[in-house]
């Protein structure tokens, strides 16, 4: 067990900065009496205590992680942590392990999927927690950690590399891993101020607007109200909930540049970002006019605005809705369901496989068609003004590759266990990309609690895949990975 020494002091500290993220909704709940109290305080003190005492017991391994070392370290972390985090479910809700567990890793990975209901009556801490762990995990608390175990003697470097999502995980923002990480977070703090003070303008309250902007920037999807964003009936928050989701679509890496040069440069240089506000608007003009000539909405300008919020929505993996969309032709669903799949930028806090991938897919089947008909003609693909590399062009294919065979093998696992077709697709769609509702029986007028205990852990499974960008979770369940 020593092997892993240096992996386990590291969750240890990542383990006692989760304890410290409990002060918030601990503070809320003292102070507004919710009755959450004591839930709180219990599971503050025990994840710090199980923190210090991984640091205490493998603190004097200061060796740096080794790459095996940070797939692993990644993996406990998705793994362990919702443990933790679950712990004020079932104890101020009584809610099974499953359930707690499954609301935990959906708020985590910024998935949003859920099975609790009456939200609008659920004690004010306790929703604060469901949406404080979006925003944890929006970002990665691998890379918050990363900011900070430089200081204590722990490198990073293979931590950042495993966590941070997309094909090209080697182009850094600044020459220090650390620096780049300290970058990530001011610019994901700075846009989740502005998304307070926008919604609080808009009309929320100032606990609606703090707990909606954690869902909106981390694309996670969990409101306050059963009826999400819809509760509000508000035109200005959903274009104000609009423009953060498409804002937090787009690589966080360009906003840095954005920010450090003052300049709108960056973002047309991003060659992911011009096809992801393309892809979307494409999506709206199809899907509105298809919706109001079935006749869903007795006119285009409310169509239109159902549109538009839920492309965004479902497209960036953020998973809020205004209306049930799954009353709309299962053509719309579909569609939405395929955008979710694919259409947030790599390094943004959606899930997907990432639009970066999906042009470099396109990119190699255009040159395979070319090769067809051109055999000696050399074509390479390129993006963003740079050829792609052979290797990443491999790693691209192999990961598309598994990403349907996971897809086609949890959606026949949960068909077995008597689930409908179109439930069992679409839970298992909306999981591993992320996305929160599906179709069916998990879509927005329902929710995951109608799912059994077998069914609900392979939706864990698909969530951590995605979040974890599946290699990381399957190189670590590979026999090989466990050898000296």
């Amino acid at each position: 067990m020593t092997r892993f020494a240096p992996v386990y002091s590291a969750l240890g500290l990542i383990l006692m900065l989760f304890g410290l993220t409990f002060l918030l909704p601990l503070g809320l709940a003292h102070w507004s009496g919710d009755g959450a109290e004591k839930s709180f305080d219990v599971v503050f003190l025990l994840t710090v205590l199980c923190g210090a005492f991984l640091w205490v017991r493998y603190r004097r391994c200061k060796h740096d992680l080794k790459v095996r070392d940070g797939f692993l370290l990644v993996v406990l972390v998705w793994t362990v942590l919702p443990i933790f985090g679950a712990l004020p479910f079932m104890l101020q809700l009584g809610l099974t392990h499953t359930g707690a567990y499954f609301e935990a890793v959906a708020g985590l990975t910024a998935t949003g999927a859920t099975v609790i209901t009456g939200l609008d009556q659920l004690p004010p801490s306790i929703n604060l927690w469901r949406c404080l762990m979006h925003w944890l995990g929006g970002m990665g608390l691998i890379v918050l950690a990363v900011a900070i175990l430089p200081l204590l003697g722990i490198g990073g470097r293979q931590m950042l590399q495993v966590e941070i999502p997309g094909p090209m995980k080697d182009s850094r923002m600044t020459p220090r891993v650390a620096e780049t990480a300290k970058g990530l977070w001011l610019v994901y703090f700075a846009i989740t101020i502005a998304c307070i003070l926008a919604y609080r303008w808009a009309g929320m309250s100032w606990f609606d607007a703090v707990c909606h902007s954690f869902s909106t920037v981390s694309l996670g999807g969990f409101s306050t109200h059963d009826a999400s964003i819809g509760y509000f009936d508000s035109i200005a928050i959903e274009w104000i909930t609009i423009v953060f989701m498409v804002f937090s679509g787009i690589n966080y890496a360009t906003h840095f540049v954005a920010f450090k040069g003052r300049s709108l440069g960056a973002y047309a240089r991003d060659p992911e970002a011009g096809w992801f506000i393309g892809v979307l608007a494409i999506s709206v003009v199809i899907l509105s006019n298809y919706i109001w000539k079935d006749g869903i909405y007795p006119d285009i300008s409310t169509a239109l605005r159902h549109t538009v919020f839920h492309v965004v929505s479902i497209a960036t993996t953020t998973g809020y809705y205004t209306a049930d969309y799954g009353q709309w032709p299962m053509f719309a669903g579909l569609w939405l369901l395929f955008l979710c799949s694919f259409a947030t930028s790599a390094g943004s806090t959606g899930g997907g496989i990432k639009m970066m991938r999906a042009l470099l897919l396109y990119k190699q089947v255009y040159r395979e068609l070319v090769r067809a008909m051109h055999p000696a003609a050399v074509y390479n693909v390129r993006l963003g003004g740079q050829t792609a590399p052979q290797s990443v062009l491999f790693a691209v294919l192999a990961f598309a590759f598994v990403y349907m065979v996971c897809i086609v093998t949890l959606t026949l696992a949960l068909s077995f266990t008597g689930l409908d077709t179109v439930t069992a697709f679409s839970a298992i769609a909306a999981s591993i990309n992320n996305a929160g509702p599906g179709l069916g029986l998990v879509g927005p007028s329902g929710n995951y609690q109608v799912l059994g205990d077998f069914q609900a852990w392979v939706c864990i499974f698909a969530m951590l895949l995605g979040r974890l960008e599946i290699f990381t979770l399957l190189v670590v369940l590979t026999p090989a990975f466990w050898r000296k």
